[in-house]
């Protein structure tokens, strides 16, 4: 584990921030074979290419967002694949898009999978007396959904959604009604994220949050300035590690 601030690891937590995706468990796996799925299903139902697939569902996200912003609906599924269907010049196709929907969702949950240790780190705050409040972008039916999956709620005290708030991440009113939810804290608060930016920036910004980031493929590591994480972790054993130096 690579801790930058020590000192800010003296006591511990009061509350832990967590992220959701990209955090808890591996993202692109799941993703992609969501992907899969729903293009699966486009070429049976309207003899589509995968790669037309491909190509017209990346074009629908960036309209879509574009359009709307960075807010909960610009993440959601049955609006990309509606739009993709009408890109690919059909006209909108309630039944297929829910279906694609569904079978987007069905194999991502199928193929996700925690990051090892994870539930054990959440169990460790649980017996410490430490509460757990997951803060995540996208719409609060299918964070539930993962959250009841994975079997986190067993875990978990509050969760805020950014679909709840209105906006996405970094905005400071996600971290903000967290601690709203919890009715206050005194002492540190812990962010556990892989973003950079939306997670450790974020949460630095609106509550002062110490940032413990995920480290992985594909994830930004600043070096310094307001994004830079107080410490890096790769796997959750050395996270349950340093709660345990915090709390002796």
């Amino acid at each position: 584990m690579d801790i930058r601030n020590p000192t800010l690891f003296r006591d511990p937590p009061s509350v832990v921030l967590l992220d959701l995706d990209d955090t808890l468990y591996e993202y692109a796996p799941a993703h992609e074979a969501g992907l899969a799925a729903a293009a699966a299903l486009a070429k049976e139902a309207l003899n589509v290419s995968t790669r037309d697939f491909h190509s017209n569902l990346d074009d629908a996200k960036v309209e879509i967002k574009m359009r709307l912003g960075k807010v909960a609906s610009a993440h959601n599924r049955l609006i990309y694949f509606q739009r993709t269907i009408e890109r690919m010049g059909f006209s909108t196709q309630p039944v297929l898009s829910l279906q694609m929907e569904q079978a987007y969702w069905s194999a991502f949950l199928d193929a996700a999978t925690l990051f090892d240790e994870a539930i054990e780190f959440l169990d460790d705050l649980r017996i410490a007396g430490i509460p757990t409040i997951i803060v995540t972008d996208l719409s609060t039916h299918i964070q539930f959904r993962k959250i009841i999956y994975f079997g986190l709620d067993r875990y978990v005290h509050w969760v805020v959604t950014s679909e709840e708030v209105g906006l996405d991440k970094p905005v400071a009113a996600n971290f903000e009604l967290a601690l709203a939810k919890l009715g206050g804290v005194e002492g540190p608060v812990w962010m556990v994220g892989e973003s950079a930016a939306k997670d450790i920036g974020g949460a630095r910004a609106a509550i002062s949050a110490v940032g413990i980031q995920k480290r992985h493929a594909g994830v930004k590591i600043e070096g310094e300035g307001p994004d830079a994480p107080d410490a890096l972790f790769d796997h959750f054993r050395e996270v349950r590690r340093l709660l345990r130096d915090s709390v002796a």
